[in-house]
């Protein structure tokens, strides 16, 4: 199905009971994001607020579950579209040499050619309203988080073009409103529209930059679709949609924007501008993204349709609506990995609490030794997957989105001293763990079932019975002090809690107290802060993969025992190199707003705050923690 504008999309939504009408007044600031993290997180509804105290209503929450996403994407739902990608895939790549060649390919080359974006004159319907002097104040931007650095944008596609080569991008880059006619423009140093920044420098000048807003849901996730460079999205956008989207130049630069979108905002970033600073920002790592330099973007002209609705999307401690986006990653690209780059590749998981770079489970189909460190190393080097700190390659019949299922696997199948790959490589600017900005360690595990020559010596994966007098000698003098030390359901894995108030080593002293113990058949010691909830599996491995650099923070003792450190970095000895984010909590004073509203939002049953749950974590309510010391 094809939405011409985020009001047809939200009338699907209500119409198929998948949507929330919201007359009450809801404040874009705190107060929305309180909402949505409530529904988001306990399965719930998209929503439409209409009382946003502009003339725009705001649509949240509208890929948030696999039937919203389907139809988001125009499909009844996902299998749909990767069967027909893994068939074009298949056809491009089919055998054959000269004009056989060609002629297997021309029915998948016809087929994307038909979704290849068109030009078209005129104005679109995006440009029904047209604003000559901008003012950001219109809109319903929302400030999601008590320490975020404004009010943010965080659904724009943002649009850029080369210079030289005219090639064009869409890419997703939270913009933070400066005033009434400027903002932020965050793109990454690894995005390419920071390539495009670079050379527009070098040619000197404006760069002319177009932000589209709404339209088909499709573009939205085509903007955040980690394709290869310069493969235009909404190429993507076409396919996924089976009709290629019209484009309409802008009123006051030459890029080109979805005649359908519901806003549009244009201006330009001056090059020889200094950066601003941009940020806090509420991130979907879970914690602040600290304050950094970026290009300022300044508005020229704002359009809208005539049934506009603002977009926006709220990210945080995960998992949110981003989630869903990353799930339709996976199916998605799944195709284009095995049949282009690693053919026995069989899928890949991103679990929500990797927040997207930080673990990728890999299933190969296995038939040679060494095979599994063979995929380690290639994908580590492939498109957005060089951002991942943990990769984990198994083999056989493991379910790998069955996380239970997984660590046994991981367990029985690798041998600490020969299957561990360590290396260190770029990673995600928003890492807060790494000693080094945007790059650290990074651990890939060959977990696939051996085969002869390779075979590993086994490694118990069953219960791992400690003895009671060996939990006992773990004392608090011996261990730091530790809240809790606890075995995980019937798997070899230690949590143990450690209170850094107790001082500067003790994270050191947990680690001596367990070397003194002299456990038997342990395999993994997960060290946390005691903020965190023992009983909490995807807290932990949330925690774990934030927290730690493999590098740094991952210490093998023997072939059976391996610590993991996952605490806060900044309470260690001699501290922390750069600035530690706090964990994204609401304050309590909007919490209680939202209680006490609830009734009147007419969304159903009362649901908690899930910041009740996260803040725990947090020291002094504060953006972040330096070198040790609260600020």
């Amino acid at each position: 199905m094809i939405f011409s504008g985020l009001s047809g999309f939200a009338g699907r939504l209500e119409e198929l009971g998948y949507l929330i009408r919201i007359k009450e007044f809801a404040d874009p600031v705190l107060e929305i994001t309180e909402i949505a993290d409530r529904l988001v997180k306990n399965r719930g509804k998209a929503l439409l607020f209409e009382n946003t105290g502009t003339e725009f209503p705001v649509l949240i929450n509208a890929y948030a579950s696999d039937e919203r996403l389907a139809l988001a994407l125009g499909r009844k739902d996902l299998e749909e579209a990767v069967s027909e990608l893994v068939t074009l895939f298949e056809t491009l790549s089919a055998p054959g040499d000269g004009f056989l060649r060609k002629a297997l390919a021309l029915p998948g080359l016809f087929k994307i050619s038909s979704y290849f974006p068109a030009r078209v004159k005129g104005r679109g319907i995006c440009q029904k309203t047209v604003i000559g002097n901008p003012d950001l104040s219109i809109l319903p931007v929302l400030k999601c988080w008590p320490f975020d650095g404004g009010r943010f944008i965080t659904l724009p596609m943002v649009h850029t073009c080369h210079p030289l080569t005219g090639k064009t991008n869409v890419g997703m880059y939270r913009m933070q409103v400066l005033d009434k006619n400027t903002t932020g423009m965050h793109w990454q140093l690894h995005k390419t529209g920071a390539v495009h920044y670079e050379a527009w420098k070098a040619a000197g000048g404006k760069m002319p930059v177009s932000v589209a807003l709404g339209g088909d849901p499709v573009y939205a996730y085509a903007a955040t679709a980690p394709l290869p460079e310069n493969i235009d999205e909404y190429i993507l956008a076409g396919f996924l949609r089976k009709r290629k989207v019209k484009l309409v130049k802008c009123i006051t630069n030459d890029i080109y924007v979805p005649y359908d979108a519901d806003i549009v905002i244009e201006g330009y970033v001056d090059t020889g501008e200094e950066m601003i600073m941009e940020g806090p920002f509420g991130d979907h790592t879970g914690f602040y993204s600290l304050a950094g330099k970026y290009p300022r973007f300044h508005i020229t002209c704002i359009t809208h349709s005539a049934k506009a609705v603002y977009p926006a999307t709220v990210v945080g401690v995960p998992p949110m609506e981003d989630a869903w986006l990353t799930k339709a990653t996976e199916k998605l690209f799944l195709a284009p990995v095995k049949l282009t780059l690693q053919p026995e590749v069989e899928d890949f998981h991103l679990p929500d609490a990797g927040t997207a770079h930080n673990l990728v489970i890999v299933k190969i189909k296995k038939t040679y030794p060494g095979q599994g460190k063979k995929v380690i190393s290639s994908l580590a080097g492939t498109g957005q997957m060089m951002f991942s700190k943990y990769i984990i390659v198994v083999s056989g019949g493991v379910d790998i989105r069955d996380y239970t299922e997984v660590c046994k696997h991981v367990l029985k199948n690798t041998r600490l001293s020969t299957d561990l790959l360590f290396s260190s490589g770029p990673l995600d600017v928003l890492d807060h763990s790494s000693d080094t900005y945007a790059m650290g360690g990074k651990l890939g595990i060959d977990a696939t079932i051996k085969l002869p020559g390779e075979q590993p010596e086994k490694i118990r994966a069953g219960n791992a019975e400690i003895p009671e007098q060996d939990i006992l000698s773990l004392s608090p003098a011996a261990t730091g002090k530790p809240d809790v030390i606890k075995l995980i359901e019937d798997l070899p894995v230690m949590v143990l809690s450690v209170d850094q108030s107790a001082g500067s080593s003790a994270v050191e002293d947990a680690k001596a107290g367990i070397r003194k113990s002299r456990l038997e058949g342990l395999s993994v010691v997960l060290i946390v802060d005691n903020t965190v909830d023992p009983d909490d599996k995807f807290m932990i491995a949330w925690q774990i993969l934030a927290n730690s650099d493999p590098g740094r923070d991952i210490e093998i003792i023997s072939d059976k025992i391996i610590f993991i450190d996952g605490t806060i970095k900044a309470f260690h000895r001699g501290g922390f190199k750069r600035k530690w984010p706090n964990i994204v909590t609401s304050s309590d004073e909007t919490i209680s707003i939202i209680d006490r509203k609830w009734e009147s939002l007419g969304i159903g049953p009362f649901m908690e705050s899930p910041s009740l749950r996260y803040s725990k974590l947090n020291r002094n309510g504060t953006d972040e923690v330096i070198a040790g010391t609260l600020c």
